[in-house]
Protein backbone atom coordinates (compact mmCIF):
# COMPACT_ATOMS: atom_id res chain seq x y z
CA UNK A 1 0.00 0.00 0.00
CA UNK A 2 1.03 3.60 -0.66
CA UNK A 3 0.67 6.28 2.03
CA UNK A 4 0.37 9.90 0.88
CA UNK A 5 0.89 12.51 3.58
CA UNK A 6 -0.18 16.00 2.55
CA UNK A 7 -2.58 18.86 3.18
CA UNK A 8 -6.17 19.02 2.07
CA UNK A 9 -5.41 21.78 -0.44
CA UNK A 10 -2.44 20.09 -2.13
CA UNK A 11 -3.25 19.80 -5.83
CA UNK A 12 -0.14 17.72 -6.46
CA UNK A 13 -1.25 14.96 -4.09
CA UNK A 14 -4.78 15.06 -5.51
CA UNK A 15 -3.49 14.74 -9.08
CA UNK A 16 -1.18 11.84 -8.29
CA UNK A 17 -3.94 10.14 -6.28
CA UNK A 18 -6.17 10.30 -9.35
CA UNK A 19 -3.45 8.74 -11.50
CA UNK A 20 -2.82 6.01 -8.92
CA UNK A 21 -6.52 5.22 -8.84
CA UNK A 22 -6.52 4.81 -12.62
CA UNK A 23 -3.61 2.39 -12.27
CA UNK A 24 -5.53 0.38 -9.68
CA UNK A 25 -2.94 0.99 -6.98
CA UNK A 26 -3.86 0.69 -3.30
CA UNK A 27 -3.22 3.95 -1.47
CA UNK A 28 -4.29 6.00 1.52
CA UNK A 29 -4.20 9.80 1.74
CA UNK A 30 -3.88 11.26 5.22
CA UNK A 31 -3.64 14.85 6.38
CA UNK A 32 -1.89 14.91 9.80
CA UNK A 33 -3.84 18.07 10.64
CA UNK A 34 -6.74 15.71 11.36
CA UNK A 35 -4.83 14.18 14.28
CA UNK A 36 -5.89 13.98 17.06
CA UNK A 37 -9.26 15.69 16.44
CA UNK A 38 -10.53 13.34 13.74
CA UNK A 39 -8.05 10.47 13.87
CA UNK A 40 -6.83 7.98 16.46
CA UNK A 41 -3.52 6.20 16.55
CA UNK A 42 -2.75 2.83 18.15
CA UNK A 43 0.91 1.87 18.55
CA UNK A 44 2.10 -1.19 20.43
CA UNK A 45 5.04 -3.54 20.90
CA UNK A 46 4.95 -7.19 21.99
CA UNK A 47 7.49 -8.46 24.56
CA UNK A 48 9.59 -9.71 21.65
CA UNK A 49 9.56 -6.24 20.10
CA UNK A 50 7.09 -6.89 17.28
CA UNK A 51 5.42 -3.53 16.53
CA UNK A 52 1.91 -2.73 15.35
CA UNK A 53 0.66 0.63 14.14
CA UNK A 54 -2.95 1.29 13.22
CA UNK A 55 -4.49 4.58 12.11
CA UNK A 56 -8.22 4.94 12.78
CA UNK A 57 -9.91 7.52 10.55
CA UNK A 58 -13.52 7.88 9.39
CA UNK A 59 -14.41 4.40 10.58
CA UNK A 60 -11.44 2.85 8.78
CA UNK A 61 -8.60 0.97 10.46
CA UNK A 62 -5.42 1.41 8.41
CA UNK A 63 -2.64 -1.05 9.16
CA UNK A 64 0.49 1.03 8.67
CA UNK A 65 2.60 -2.13 8.60
CA UNK A 66 1.22 -2.69 5.10
CA UNK A 67 2.70 0.58 3.82
CA UNK A 68 5.39 -0.19 1.26
CA UNK A 69 5.92 3.35 -0.06
CA UNK A 70 5.15 6.70 1.56
CA UNK A 71 5.09 10.12 -0.10
CA UNK A 72 5.89 12.90 2.35
CA UNK A 73 4.41 15.68 0.23
CA UNK A 74 3.35 18.74 2.24
CA UNK A 75 1.64 17.50 5.41
CA UNK A 76 0.22 19.99 7.87
CA UNK A 77 0.92 19.75 11.58
CA UNK A 78 -1.62 18.26 14.01
CA UNK A 79 -4.37 20.48 15.43
CA UNK A 80 -5.60 20.04 18.99
CA UNK A 81 -9.23 19.39 19.88
CA UNK A 82 -11.35 22.53 20.15
CA UNK A 83 -12.01 21.63 23.79
CA UNK A 84 -8.36 22.33 24.58
CA UNK A 85 -8.67 26.11 24.91
CA UNK A 86 -5.65 27.12 26.98
CA UNK A 87 -2.96 28.42 24.60
CA UNK A 88 -0.10 26.75 26.46
CA UNK A 89 -1.94 23.44 26.61
CA UNK A 90 -2.82 23.62 22.90
CA UNK A 91 0.79 24.33 21.99
CA UNK A 92 1.94 21.37 24.08
CA UNK A 93 -0.65 18.97 22.63
CA UNK A 94 0.07 19.97 19.04
CA UNK A 95 3.83 19.74 19.47
CA UNK A 96 3.56 16.38 21.24
CA UNK A 97 1.29 15.00 18.50
CA UNK A 98 3.66 16.28 15.84
CA UNK A 99 6.65 14.61 17.52
CA UNK A 100 4.78 11.32 17.92
CA UNK A 101 3.87 11.31 14.24
CA UNK A 102 7.42 12.17 13.21
CA UNK A 103 8.65 9.30 15.39
CA UNK A 104 6.09 7.02 13.76
CA UNK A 105 7.08 7.98 10.21
CA UNK A 106 10.73 7.32 11.08
CA UNK A 107 9.81 3.88 12.39
CA UNK A 108 7.86 2.77 9.32
CA UNK A 109 9.70 0.11 7.36
CA UNK A 110 8.96 1.50 3.91
CA UNK A 111 10.43 3.41 1.02
CA UNK A 112 10.01 7.19 1.19
CA UNK A 113 9.54 9.84 -1.48
CA UNK A 114 11.25 12.30 -1.60
CA UNK A 115 13.00 10.70 1.38
CA UNK A 116 12.44 9.99 5.09
CA UNK A 117 11.11 13.15 6.79
CA UNK A 118 14.28 13.61 8.86
CA UNK A 119 16.38 13.35 5.68
CA UNK A 120 14.16 15.86 3.87
CA UNK A 121 14.58 18.38 6.71
CA UNK A 122 18.35 17.88 6.62
CA UNK A 123 18.48 18.27 2.83
CA UNK A 124 16.67 21.62 3.01
CA UNK A 125 19.82 23.27 4.39
CA UNK A 126 21.13 25.65 1.74
CA UNK A 127 24.74 25.53 2.96
CA UNK A 128 24.70 21.74 2.81
CA UNK A 129 23.27 21.91 -0.72
CA UNK A 130 26.05 24.24 -1.87
CA UNK A 131 28.72 22.04 -0.27
CA UNK A 132 27.41 18.85 -1.90
CA UNK A 133 26.86 20.54 -5.27
CA UNK A 134 30.40 21.93 -5.26
CA UNK A 135 31.83 18.50 -4.42
CA UNK A 136 30.01 17.10 -7.45
CA UNK A 137 31.53 19.71 -9.74
CA UNK A 138 28.65 22.16 -10.16
CA UNK A 139 29.59 25.79 -10.73
CA UNK A 140 28.30 28.04 -7.93
CA UNK A 141 27.92 31.83 -7.81
CA UNK A 142 30.28 33.51 -5.31
CA UNK A 143 28.26 33.30 -2.08
CA UNK A 144 28.37 34.82 1.40
CA UNK A 145 26.04 33.97 4.30
CA UNK A 146 26.64 36.55 7.00
CA UNK A 147 25.44 39.08 9.54
CA UNK A 148 28.60 41.23 9.06
CA UNK A 149 28.08 44.31 6.94
CA UNK A 150 31.78 44.26 5.97
CA UNK A 151 31.27 40.91 4.24
CA UNK A 152 28.37 42.28 2.22
CA UNK A 153 30.37 45.35 1.16
CA UNK A 154 33.36 43.20 0.21
CA UNK A 155 31.24 40.91 -2.00
CA UNK A 156 29.60 43.96 -3.56
CA UNK A 157 33.03 45.34 -4.52
CA UNK A 158 34.24 41.94 -5.73
CA UNK A 159 31.22 41.59 -8.03
CA UNK A 160 31.29 45.18 -9.32
CA UNK A 161 28.05 46.03 -7.56
CA UNK A 162 26.10 43.10 -9.03
CA UNK A 163 24.88 41.01 -6.09
CA UNK A 164 21.53 39.69 -4.91
CA UNK A 165 20.11 38.97 -1.47
CA UNK A 166 18.19 35.85 -0.39
CA UNK A 167 16.88 34.25 2.77
CA UNK A 168 19.51 32.21 4.56
CA UNK A 169 16.94 29.73 5.90
CA UNK A 170 13.24 28.89 5.78
CA UNK A 171 11.96 30.86 8.76
CA UNK A 172 10.16 33.55 6.72
CA UNK A 173 6.98 31.65 5.93
CA UNK A 174 6.74 30.22 9.43
CA UNK A 175 7.19 33.60 11.10
CA UNK A 176 5.28 35.81 8.66
CA UNK A 177 2.83 33.39 7.03
CA UNK A 178 2.48 31.45 3.79
CA UNK A 179 0.61 34.35 2.17
CA UNK A 180 3.87 36.30 1.84
CA UNK A 181 7.13 35.41 0.13
CA UNK A 182 10.62 36.90 0.20
CA UNK A 183 11.96 37.04 -3.38
CA UNK A 184 15.55 37.19 -4.57
CA UNK A 185 16.37 40.90 -4.91
CA UNK A 186 19.20 42.92 -6.42
CA UNK A 187 21.16 44.82 -3.77
CA UNK A 188 21.09 48.50 -4.69
CA UNK A 189 23.42 51.28 -3.60
CA UNK A 190 20.60 52.56 -1.43
CA UNK A 191 20.39 49.14 0.26
CA UNK A 192 24.08 49.34 1.15
CA UNK A 193 23.39 52.43 3.25
CA UNK A 194 21.47 50.13 5.58
CA UNK A 195 23.98 47.26 5.50
CA UNK A 196 24.45 47.54 9.25
CA UNK A 197 20.98 46.10 9.76
CA UNK A 198 22.32 42.73 8.67
CA UNK A 199 23.75 42.43 12.21
CA UNK A 200 20.28 41.50 13.46
CA UNK A 201 19.82 38.44 11.24
CA UNK A 202 22.04 36.61 8.73
CA UNK A 203 21.19 36.62 5.04
CA UNK A 204 22.60 35.04 1.91
CA UNK A 205 24.28 37.23 -0.69
CA UNK A 206 25.41 35.97 -4.08
CA UNK A 207 26.93 37.36 -7.24
CA UNK A 208 24.22 38.13 -9.75
CA UNK A 209 24.34 35.47 -12.49
CA UNK A 210 23.48 36.73 -16.03
CA UNK A 211 20.72 34.60 -17.52
CA UNK A 212 19.99 33.30 -20.97
CA UNK A 213 17.26 31.17 -19.39
CA UNK A 214 16.57 29.76 -15.96
CA UNK A 215 16.19 26.02 -15.52
CA UNK A 216 13.89 23.98 -13.32
CA UNK A 217 15.30 20.46 -13.25
CA UNK A 218 13.04 17.89 -11.60
CA UNK A 219 14.68 14.62 -10.65
CA UNK A 220 12.41 11.63 -9.92
CA UNK A 221 14.45 8.58 -9.03
CA UNK A 222 16.94 8.40 -11.90
CA UNK A 223 14.73 10.25 -14.37
CA UNK A 224 15.55 13.89 -15.10
CA UNK A 225 13.06 16.44 -16.45
CA UNK A 226 14.61 19.78 -17.35
CA UNK A 227 12.59 22.84 -18.36
CA UNK A 228 13.60 26.28 -19.62
CA UNK A 229 12.03 29.31 -17.97
CA UNK A 230 12.49 32.31 -20.26
CA UNK A 231 12.38 34.71 -17.34
CA UNK A 232 14.30 37.49 -19.09
CA UNK A 233 11.52 38.20 -21.58
CA UNK A 234 9.47 40.09 -18.98
CA UNK A 235 10.74 42.52 -16.34
CA UNK A 236 8.36 41.00 -13.82
CA UNK A 237 10.38 37.76 -13.60
CA UNK A 238 13.82 39.06 -14.54
CA UNK A 239 15.37 38.59 -11.09
CA UNK A 240 13.13 35.84 -9.66
CA UNK A 241 10.90 33.65 -11.83
CA UNK A 242 8.73 32.89 -8.80
CA UNK A 243 7.02 36.23 -9.43
CA UNK A 244 5.32 34.28 -12.26
CA UNK A 245 4.12 35.92 -15.44
CA UNK A 246 2.69 32.85 -17.12
CA UNK A 247 1.02 34.73 -19.97
CA UNK A 248 4.30 36.24 -21.19
CA UNK A 249 6.94 33.77 -19.99
CA UNK A 250 7.65 30.85 -22.35
CA UNK A 251 8.41 27.44 -20.85
CA UNK A 252 10.02 24.66 -22.89
CA UNK A 253 11.68 21.28 -22.28
CA UNK A 254 15.47 21.55 -22.15
CA UNK A 255 18.08 18.97 -23.10
CA UNK A 256 20.81 18.95 -20.49
CA UNK A 257 24.34 17.81 -21.31
CA UNK A 258 24.62 14.13 -20.38
CA UNK A 259 27.27 14.75 -17.72
CA UNK A 260 25.19 17.48 -16.05
CA UNK A 261 22.12 15.24 -16.06
CA UNK A 262 24.14 12.53 -14.35
CA UNK A 263 25.37 14.98 -11.69
CA UNK A 264 21.79 16.14 -11.02
CA UNK A 265 20.86 12.55 -10.17
CA UNK A 266 24.00 12.25 -8.02
CA UNK A 267 23.10 15.45 -6.15
CA UNK A 268 19.66 14.13 -5.24
CA UNK A 269 21.06 10.76 -4.20
CA UNK A 270 23.90 12.35 -2.22
CA UNK A 271 21.31 14.22 -0.15
CA UNK A 272 19.53 10.92 0.58
CA UNK A 273 16.56 11.78 -1.64
CA UNK A 274 14.63 10.18 -4.49
CA UNK A 275 13.14 13.48 -5.67
CA UNK A 276 14.42 17.02 -5.98
CA UNK A 277 13.60 20.23 -7.84
CA UNK A 278 16.86 21.92 -8.85
CA UNK A 279 17.13 25.57 -9.86
CA UNK A 280 19.96 26.54 -12.19
CA UNK A 281 20.87 29.33 -14.58
CA UNK A 282 22.10 28.91 -18.14
CA UNK A 283 24.24 31.98 -18.77
CA UNK A 284 24.50 33.83 -22.10
CA UNK A 285 27.95 32.27 -22.61
CA UNK A 286 26.62 28.74 -22.06
CA UNK A 287 27.60 28.00 -18.45
CA UNK A 288 25.26 26.07 -16.11
CA UNK A 289 25.29 27.64 -12.63
CA UNK A 290 23.72 25.89 -9.65
CA UNK A 291 21.50 27.92 -7.30
CA UNK A 292 19.64 25.50 -5.01
CA UNK A 293 17.55 22.34 -4.72
CA UNK A 294 14.11 22.03 -3.15
CA UNK A 295 13.65 18.50 -1.76
CA UNK A 296 9.87 18.79 -2.08
CA UNK A 297 9.46 21.43 -4.77
CA UNK A 298 6.30 22.08 -6.76
CA UNK A 299 6.20 20.70 -10.27
CA UNK A 300 2.63 20.66 -11.62
CA UNK A 301 2.98 24.15 -13.10
CA UNK A 302 6.04 23.20 -15.14
CA UNK A 303 4.48 19.87 -16.14
CA UNK A 304 1.39 21.68 -17.40
CA UNK A 305 3.46 24.25 -19.31
CA UNK A 306 5.86 21.77 -20.95
CA UNK A 307 4.11 18.41 -21.05
CA UNK A 308 6.98 16.75 -19.17
CA UNK A 309 5.52 13.54 -17.62
CA UNK A 310 6.68 14.19 -14.06
CA UNK A 311 3.51 12.91 -12.36
CA UNK A 312 3.74 9.62 -14.23
CA UNK A 313 7.33 9.23 -13.08
CA UNK A 314 6.24 9.85 -9.48
CA UNK A 315 3.54 7.20 -9.84
CA UNK A 316 6.14 4.80 -11.26
CA UNK A 317 8.35 5.40 -8.23
CA UNK A 318 5.50 5.07 -5.73
CA UNK A 319 4.37 1.75 -7.21
CA UNK A 320 7.84 0.35 -7.88
CA UNK A 321 8.03 -1.57 -4.60
CA UNK A 322 5.06 -3.78 -5.46
CA UNK A 323 2.12 -1.94 -3.93
CA UNK A 324 -0.99 -4.10 -4.30
CA UNK A 325 -2.94 -3.56 -7.49
CA UNK A 326 -6.65 -4.02 -7.87
CA UNK A 327 -7.42 -3.09 -4.25
CA UNK A 328 -9.98 -0.43 -3.48
CA UNK A 329 -8.97 3.18 -3.01
CA UNK A 330 -8.99 4.41 0.57
CA UNK A 331 -8.88 8.21 0.42
CA UNK A 332 -8.54 9.58 3.93
CA UNK A 333 -7.81 13.10 5.02
CA UNK A 334 -9.83 15.35 2.71
CA UNK A 335 -7.62 14.91 -0.36
CA UNK A 336 -10.01 14.09 -3.24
Amino acid sequence: MILILSSASDGHAAHVAELLQKRGAAFVCFNPARFPRHAELSLSFTPSGRPTAVLHVDGEAIDLASVQTAWYRRPEKPIAHDEVRDATARAYVEQECHLVLQDLWSALDCRWLPGPPSVVRHAEGKLLQLKVAAALGFELPPTVVTNRSADVLALHRQCNGQIVSKQAGKAFSGAVGDHLIRYTELVSTRDLAHAGAIAYCPMTFQAYVPKRVELRITVVGRQVFAAEIHSQITNHTRHDWRRYDHDRTPYHPHQLPRDLERRCVQLVESLGLRYGAIDMVLTPDGRYVFLEINPNGQYLWIEGATGLPISDAICDLLTATGATHGARRAAIGEIP
